[in-house]
């Protein structure tokens, strides 16, 4: 019966090394897939995107009539049509002279870490050349990569417009905070579908607004009545119909026009919700919409660039760390592993065999909880798993030296590994304090660092108290 449970433990732990290791692959559209996560490496070890930013030097073409104003619906008139109204084409920069200075160019660096702080991104350079405006900016690589840099260079203007006059009734200073949100929609037939909106919230003043203009613009019905239904059948007359012209809004966010409307009632929230396509049950198409409205929702939330910038490079970068390199060290880690392991087995024969299948398990389940904790691996975080392993193994080394000498039982193994964790941790509470703060530290190789032995002396305490004490005890069981 021993032997069943020692050997029922060991088969569990080969499954769990060969997940680590190997992965599991499952087939999916005609291909063997690994579904097993993988490891998030910083950029010191995966490379950088290198995004580069310059003033915007173009201009805007704007078409304006007699008085000054400028024309909408322009885009199909001719140079003919054009001189026939007597308007006038006039190019705009997109940057003034006046917007092109040090403070601006500061303010634009402060808007975009914060929206990088919004995107969660902990690992990433911004430089700013304070006499041209020039912005580089360096991005980890990943699969979020390609959004991340679609957003950098949006201006973020968010305006509401007369539709009719153009006039800008509320702005991006009236912006308190914007976010996503989830609603249910119960209209159709078969199951209540879910619609992804992105919340726009108002300051004080921006909430007065918006009631003022939703009371302003308020839809109006048509009114279809017959003037005198007695006389329509005496003089045979056709029914009048009264036409109300409804005023609407237009929102635009940099220049685009979102929407136009009117409203169905006063807005006294000051709140408004736009929805980000339609309702759906599927999770991938809402995961689209949710990606739309939190990337339009913190550029909103963060505020409008003061300068219009273009992208002028944006490049990948190869590590200065090959996976050669890294292949190495991590073999000669390895390497260094089973030495230890097999001075181990020499030492403390059976109990060191049984001590050395459990290191093994908590070496496989640790590379494992690292993906799936979402930590950033750089060399920091490498360093952090060595470091690691030495502890595990000091553990286990000190624990199975109180048995050496001792005729083991159950009692004797929950007496040595209630000493060995007294010890132990008590020695390391300067190690622990110090990945604790460590993990709160918005740089990616401090946090890395933080993050893995955070994660490994928390696996050390639990995994250690279960399966290298129930090992332990299954041997001294006579």
């Amino acid at each position: 019966m021993k032997k069943v449970k020692i050997l029922t433990i060991t088969l569990v732990i080969i499954l769990i090394t060969a997940i680590a290791f190997g992965g599991i692959y499952m087939k999916k559209q005609n291909r063997m897939e690994n579904v097993v996560k993988e490891y998030e490496y910083a950029m010191d070890l995966k490379g950088t995107r290198n995004v580069r930013l310059k003033l915007d030097e173009g201009t805007t073409t704007v078409i304006k009539d007699a008085e000054g104003k400028e024309v909408k619906d322009t885009e199909n008139l001719t140079d003919d049509q054009i001189a026939e109204n007597g308007y006038i084409k006039e190019e705009i920069p997109n940057n003034s002279e006046e917007v092109k200075n040090e403070e601006n160019y500061k303010q634009t660096k402060k808007i975009l870490e914060k929206r990088f702080e919004k995107m969660g991104l902990n690992s990433y350079t911004i430089k700013l050349d304070k006499n041209t405006g020039d912005i580089v900016v360096e991005l980890p690589e990943n699969d979020a990569t390609d959004t991340i840099v679609g957003q950098i260079a949006t201006v973020g203007k968010f305006e509401i417009q007369d539709s009719e006059t153009g006039e800008v009734l509320m702005d991006n200073s009236d912006i308190k905070l914007a976010n996503v949100m989830y609603g249910s929609d119960n209209t159709t037939t078969t199951q209540a579908g879910t619609r992804v909106y992105l919340n726009v919230e108002f300051t004080k003043d921006g909430a007065k607004k918006l009631e003022d203009i939703s009371n302003k613009y308020v839809k109006v019905e048509e009114n279809n009545s017959d003037e005198n239904a007695e006389a329509t059948e005496e003089t045979n007359t056709e029914t009048t119909t009264e036409e109300n012209t409804e005023k609407k809004v237009t929102l635009k966010i940099d220049d685009t026009e979102i929407m136009s409307t009117s409203f169905e009632e006063p807005m006294r929230t000051g709140k408004m919700q736009l929805s980000m396509g339609g309702s759906s049950t599927d999770q991938k198409t809402l995961q689209g919409y949710a990606s739309q409205a939190s990337s339009m929702a913190i550029v909103l939330d963060t505020g409008k660039l003061p300068i219009k910038y273009q992208i002028t490079e944006n490049q990948y970068v190869l590590s200065d760390i090959t996976s050669e390199q890294l292949d190495v060290v991590i073999y000669a880690l390895l390497a260094i592993v089973v030495v230890a392991l097999i001075a181990l087995i020499v030492r403390y024969k059976k109990y060191g065999a049984l001590a050395t299948i459990s290191y093994i398990g908590l070496i496989s389940l640790f590379l494992i909880l690292i993906r799936y904790a979402n930590v950033v691996l750089s060399i920091e975080g490498i360093f952090a798993i060595a470091i690691t392993l030495v502890l595990n193994y000091i553990f286990v080394n000190k624990l199975l030296s109180k048995l050496k000498n001792e005729k083991i039982n159950k009692g004797i193994v929950n007496k040595s590994l209630t000493e060995t964790y007294k010890e132990f941790f008590i020695r390391i509470i300067p190690v622990c304090i110090l990945a604790i703060v460590f993990c709160f530290i918005n740089w990616s190789p401090i946090s890395s660092f933080g993050m893995v032995m955070f994660w490994g002396i928390a696996l050390i305490a639990i995994y250690n108290f279960i399966v290298t004490n129930i090992l332990l005890k299954i041997e001294a069981d006579k």
